[in-house]
């Protein structure tokens, strides 16, 4: 499905020669045109599909120009290109303040998508691209890349018109080299965290685990019901949706004669989960399988070989396995045998 486009810019904050940051505007928004509306799309989709994000809404103690102006631009009282000229030159500002050293192309894009309006701002990078013509004949150009995206904020508008309250409106990527990425753009945007998405999609496999638990079910059945669990969120992250506590009534076993369902046992949790949050795509190969590193050791098998073909004792922290993938044998044989021989 694809998004509707109702406005897109793209400006640029550079290095310029003496050394100094500045703000490079484009004189209007782009016409909307298939390639406007496919690269909306790839950008809702990789924005969707990046891991660790955060959930918040504006600080409302601050003054802030993205917040201040939101509700004219929703209205349409306010032109998008000027509000766009309006936050990158906040965002230039925000930038020296902050003493970053944040260059690159700065996107401004209202779209509406499964019913919902949105506002994201991306912050992108280009990468150098060859390309080969039908003479055979090589040129090289830029293209904006996609996949390090790091740097963005989205703003679901409609969520933010109807339930403002609940401050889970803006949604944003956090991480990298070991500090949060948004640090400098959250003071940009004025947002305050709210909800950890990663530790959300984390909580909701440990709580699936312990609801399964208390099912009388074999290992294999609740092998079956984490991977329909999989399923749900492989649909819910192709589709850009979110993941709905509510949904897992129907994809999870009910529990007892009351046949309560997931959302009752989740209701009943000291701290519930939180009722509708992004999936975490990382999540779903967690729901398959157990791994883990470190020490110089690194493990991965699927859940239902637990108890089967791999056996753990927690008195002595052993883990069997029966059964050696060929290839891992084969090296081990082979050490075994050149010990042998020295």
């Amino acid at each position: 499905m694809s998004a509707n486009v109702q406005q897109f810019v793209v400006h640029r904050i550079m290095l310029t020669n003496d050394g100094k940051l500045h703000f490079l505007p484009r004189g209007s928004c782009f016409e909307v045109s298939a390639e406007i509306t496919s690269l909306c799309a790839q950008l809702h989709t990789t924005f969707n599909t990046k891991p660790g994000k955060g959930v918040g809404g504006f600080n409302t103690d601050q003054e802030n120009p993205i917040k201040d102006l939101l509700p004219e631009v929703i209205s349409g009282q306010l032109d998008f290109h000027e509000f766009s000229l309006i936050a990158g030159k906040h965002l230039l500002d925000t930038i020296v303040n902050e003493a970053m050293l944040e260059t690159g192309f700065v996107i401004f894009n209202r779209y509406e998508y499964l019913a919902t309006d949105y506002l994201m701002i991306a912050m992108l990078d280009t990468k150098e691209h060859v390309e080969v013509n039908q003479h055979l004949e090589i040129s090289q150009s830029q293209h904006l890349d996609l996949s390090k995206m790091q740097i963005a904020v989205r703003i679901d508008l409609t969520q933010y018109d109807v339930q403002p309250e609940q401050n889970r409106y803006i949604s944003f990527l956090k991480g990298r080299m070991g500090r949060k990425v948004g640090d400098f753009f959250m003071q940009f945007i004025g947002c305050e965290e709210k909800v950890d998405v990663k530790q959300q999609n984390k909580r909701l496999l440990h709580e699936v685990d312990e609801y399964l638990s208390g099912e009388s079910l074999d290992n294999q059945e609740k092998q079956a019901h984490r991977e329909s669990l999989a399923a749900y969120y492989k649909e819910k992250v192709d589709l850009g949706e979110q993941v709905q506590i509510s949904d897992l009534d129907n994809v999870l076993p009910r529990q007892g004669s009351t046949e309560d369902g997931f959302s009752s046992y989740n209701a009943s949790l000291a701290q519930p989960i939180e009722p509708t949050f992004q999936p975490d795509r990382s999540i779903m190969t967690a729901m398959k399988k157990f791994s883990g590193a470190g020490g110089g050791v690194s493990v991965s098998f699927d859940r239902n070989l637990l108890g089967e073909r791999v056996q753990y004792d927690p008195q002595t922290d052993t883990l069997m396995i029966k059964g050696i993938p060929p290839n891992l044998k084969d090296q081990l044989t082979k050490s075994l045998k050149s010990g042998a021989d020295e």
